[in-house]
């Protein structure tokens, strides 16, 4: 499974650099513990990195995700100045992929320093192709974007990006503290 999709990219626009998505990487670790540190992406998340040991089994479980082919998570970042290592400016996931299903979940979420910048739909759209060009053939017909209700700013991104609003689900504490919106794209839309 590490062949599949090593970078995705994201093309500069007008306003914006070049994003590229790959897979996280160990050394990746001391800037996911400074981003975890966000109380927003606290709130909105699920991610509680408090450590750089944190940092490290948070980064090894996306690994085994990809390597048993059900979850494949890309660090997103974007350059720096000329010859600057890139920084990191967000995450997005596709999860819950199985041997013949014909649906999958995206996630995402952008770093405090990165917000406001388009970050999260250029990344979005860029994994929401590639999902479907890599596991269309595979049977993958429908993308599900679940957000809390009251995060505004995640459901305008799923529908900057063609995600409909499919419906309500219910609060299921101590995980999901509040309703959830479920957004679906579908392959072709």
């Amino acid at each position: 499974m590490d062949k599949i999709a090593a970078r995705i990219t994201s093309d500069a626009t007008p306003t914006a650099p070049a994003l590229v998505l790959r897979p996280w990487q160990p050394a990746d670790a001391p800037a996911l513990v400074e981003l975890g540190q966000d109380a927003a992406l606290r709130r909105w998340t699920s991610m509680a990195v408090d450590d750089e040991a944190g940092a490290a089994d948070w980064i090894r479980t996306q690994r085994r995700g990809r390597e048993a082919g059900t979850r494949f998570a890309f660090a997103v970042l974007e350059p720096r100045e000329q010859g600057a290592a890139e920084r990191v400016v967000g995450h997005a996931v596709l999860n819950g992929l199985a041997p013949g299903a014909s649906s999958a979940e995206v996630g995402y979420w952008t770093a405090a320093h990165a917000r406001g910048r388009g970050v999260a739909p250029r990344a979005l759209e860029a994994l929401t192709d590639w999902a479907f060009a890599t596991f269309a053939g595979a049977g993958l017909t429908r993308l599900e974007l679940l957000h809390q209700v009251d995060n505004t700013a995640s459901c305008r991104v799923a529908e900057k990006c063609g995600y409909v609003l499919g419906g309500i689900l219910p609060a299921a504490p101590p995980a999901y503290p509040r309703d959830g919106h479920v957004h679906v794209r579908t392959h072709g839309a």
